[in-house]
């Protein structure tokens, strides 16, 4: 089963008939599950499954079970599944699911990644089996499942879309661990936007496990958009299985690297992120900061202050917020040196605050550290609490977008949305 679509725009009409397609190729349908990006993600999965519900209800559809990819990110309250899907819950036969990464009940255990496989993707920084674990629902018994996911360009896989709707999205946390140490060995500079790299050979191989163990006939639906004001979809790919799965991202990807990157003509010397709402911590709103980190696209000493007043917390999870506070955000080199004076701390985190740091250098002899540019908040976070964990503030009541016009700067609205490179570098 396969329907691709493609338009500028692509209509909720195109849409409807491309649903119609896949739902007419199922046999009988009672019960099916609906597996969707979260409150972070502001793209179109709204039309996708309010369509879907109506054409599967018509087709004699009882149940329309959802659930939230959300990885580490908090649950969702009922509120925004409404917003997020187009449906109410008081549709008949719908029921909303959040993902629970830290609830081991809530997961099942379908192998493991081979030592050697992980070592081979992590440099040999890990050794360790991993054990595969995702969220338990995927093997119930459903007639069929929908993987509603977008890709845009992204700071630990390359692009997001595809399997990565399955890790981390419904995956357990040593997996995600994994995947994202092997992220930020490589460096956002180099893997940012690239198709092939060793996190999403971790995530293909872990979800190919996953779809040997499903038993209901199981489809990616993969958005590609544009997001200024507003939402406008550009691509739907349906596709069917492991290997769909793979297809269709391929081709998203190709989209993508035509619409989400823009290019500047010279280093900036400040860049500020104007962060929506839709990103609520600053483990988040750190998008700001990857989509900055192209070589050259920073000038040496350069600031990128993440402008969002709205955010109060590092993460909303206690204990993340705990862990980051505890190593603050420093360079690959300081954290690798953390890291063998505290082996178990958790590679999630590690990853996070090495990729909102950024590029720089740690001499373990002097504890000197040099950064390649600033990161400075200006969030609702106090200023004494960005300095321990060693990111710049500045008063958020204080940044107006008059003083960013020159042409050593740029002010990015919506921010932590495009990837920012140099033209001399397109091809």
């Amino acid at each position: 089963m396969m329907v691709y679509l493609e338009g500028n725009p692509l209509t909720e009409e195109k849409i409807k008939e491309g649903l119609a397609k896949l739902v007419n190729d199922l046999g009988k349908v009672k019960k099916v599950l609906v597996v969707h990006t979260d409150y972070t993600r502001v793209d179109f999965t709204h039309l996708i499954a309010k369509n879907l519900y109506k054409l599967l209800s018509e087709k004699g559809m009882e149940e329309f079970h959802t659930l939230n990819a959300s990885g580490t990110h908090r649950a969702m309250k009922v509120e925004e599944f409404e917003k997020k899907l187009g449906l109410s819950r008081n549709d008949k036969g719908v029921f909303f699911h959040n993902h629970e990464f830290f609830n081991p009940k809530a997961l099942g255990l379908v192998g493991v990644l081979p030592a050697d496989f992980v070592s081979e993707m992590t440099e040999g920084d890990l050794r360790e089996e991993i054990p595969i674990k995702v969220n338990r629902l995927l093997f119930e018994d459903f007639d069929a499942i929908f993987f509603i996911n977008g890709t845009v360009p992204h700071e630990s896989t390359g692009f997001s879309g595809g399997l990565k709707i399955v890790i981390p999205g419904i995956a357990s946390p040593e997996v995600v661990d994994t995947f994202h140490w092997a992220a930020v060995l490589m460096g956002i500079p180099k893997l940012i936007g690239t198709v092939d790299n060793p996190a999403r050979k971790i995530i293909n191989r872990a979800s190919e496990m996953i779809f040997q163990k499903i038993k209901s006939r199981s489809f990616t639906l993969n958005m590609v958009y544009e997001e200024e004001e507003e939402v406008i979809p550009r691509a739907l790919y349906i596709d069917e299985g492991y290997e769909g799965f793979l297809r269709a991202y391929e081709k998203a990807c190709e989209l993508s690297s035509t619409l989400h990157v823009k290019y500047i003509d010279r280093p900036l010397k400040r860049a500020v992120q104007v962060i929506g709402e839709e990103y609520d911590e600053v483990w988040t709103a750190g998008k700001g900061s990857y989509k900055l980190q192209r070589p050259g696209v920073m000038a040496k000493g350069g600031q990128i202050i993440i402008y969002a007043p709205h955010i109060k917390k590092f993460h909303s999870n206690p204990q993340m917020d705990k862990w980051i506070r505890e190593i603050g955000y420093h360079c690959k080199d300081y954290v690798k040196w953390y890291l063998k004076r505290h082996p178990d701390f958790n590679k999630n985190v590690a990853a996070h605050v090495i990729n909102v740091r950024g590029a720089g250098t740690f001499d373990p002899e002097t504890g000197k550290e040099e950064f390649e540019f600033d990161v400075i908040l200006a969030t609702s976070i106090p200023e004494d609490e960005c300095k321990v964990v060693n990111l710049g503030y500045m008063d958020p009541s204080k940044v107006r977008k008059e003083d960013f016009m020159d042409e050593d700067s740029l002010w990015i609205e919506p921010g932590g949305k495009y990837l920012y490179d140099l033209r001399e570098r397109k091809g």
